[in-house]
């Protein structure tokens, strides 16, 4: 498994990291299409990508950190094949390398179901256990989904 920085995204990347979302994310954040992932990306500012690759190129992990609103805000995304095995937590570590803080929104409850069926688990402790603070008063929803912001700083 190896780390690969980059600013711009090719179409093999794009259509890999869309496969990942929809397969991670709750059935409500679903993207209808590849070009609406291109839509997600062209509407943040200042990008950087990491991806977590196998020995194969298969993306199995993506983080984003970017520019919303004056902050520097982020997004993750983990393949369940390597959840668990200490791969969070070094992404993490390499995005607070270039970064003195990181803002993002988690989903607060685990009764959201995935697109296969499963029940979306909340990373609250996970961020939690990586040094992030938990912002519970401040919530945004999102297509019925309520989020909490979380943010760490250096």
């Amino acid at each position: 498994m190896k780390f690969i920085k980059t600013e711009n995204l090719n179409t093999r990347q794009k259509n890999q990291i869309f496969t990942l979302w929809n397969q991670e994310y709750p059935e409500k954040l679903l993207l209808s299409n590849v070009a609406a992932f291109e839509e997600y990306l062209q509407n943040i500012d200042d990008k950087h990508h990491i991806l977590l690759c196998d020995k194969h190129g298969t993306i199995k992990g993506w983080l984003i950190y970017f520019m919303r609103d004056g902050e520097r805000c982020f997004a993750m995304i983990i393949d369940p094949s390597v959840q668990g095995k200490g791969w969070g937590s070094k992404f993490l570590d390499e995005a607070k390398k270039c970064n003195s803080e990181l803002n993002g929104w988690v989903v607060d409850h685990s009764s959201e179901l995935k697109q296969n069926g499963e029940k979306y688990v909340s990373p609250i402790g996970f961020y939690k256990k990586n040094g992030f603070q938990v912002l519970s008063d401040i919530v945004t929803t999102k297509e019925g989904i309520n989020g909490i912001k979380v943010i760490w700083k250096k």
